[in-house]
């Protein structure tokens, strides 16, 4: 059975939110506005799972996807769960010849975070991130939170302005 608990991230003095994760203390730092929900991880489940799980769209929850282009550059991509990362477009929007993605036990290493609870914020190095541009369809989306079981909900705005995001079509 999966549950959802959703606890709105206040920016007041007093209230204080536990097992904040780095995703979660960068958007504080910020000032930036966001909701954190909180699903039953101790399953592996797909993006589209997870949507479910917490009763939300899928096309408003976006999974974070690490690559590597021909040149060794890394880069983040996210993309609605339910969709594919196109390898082609991911590279054009890169301006690579070609990226492929990054295997999943390089990634811990790499971002410091595991497959599953991947975030574009608050990873080891800041690299190149993109969203699929369906994400301007969204006052928000839902991203992980930088741990398995929970995810972040964000306006693209701010992912905009801490990561600098940048839209570009990315699905298959």
């Amino acid at each position: 059975m999966f549950f959802k608990i959703v606890i709105a991230a206040e920016h007041k003095k007093g209230k204080k939110v536990e097992n904040k994760t780095n995703a979660m203390r960068i958007l504080d730092r910020h000032q930036t506005a966001y909701h954190f929900y909180s699903y039953d991880g101790s399953k592996a489940l797909s993006g589209i799972e997870v949507a479910t799980a917490l009763g939300q769209n899928p096309k408003q929850v976006f999974k974070t996807l690490v690559t590597v282009g021909r040149s060794k550059q890394h880069y983040v991509f996210m993309i609605p769960v339910a969709e594919e990362l196109d390898l082609k477009k991911a590279a054009a929007a890169a301006g690579e010849k070609s990226v492929e993605m990054v295997k999943s036990k390089e990634l811990l290493g790499l971002t410091g975070y595991v497959h599953g609870g991947c975030s574009p914020l608050g990873m080891k190095k800041l690299f190149p991130t993109f969203a699929d541009e369906k994400a301007k369809e969204f006052a928000t989306i839902i991203f992980s939170a930088g741990k398995i079981g929970l995810q972040i909900e964000a306006p693209l705005a701010a992912l905009e302005q801490i990561v600098g995001l940048r839209t570009a079509r990315l699905t298959v």
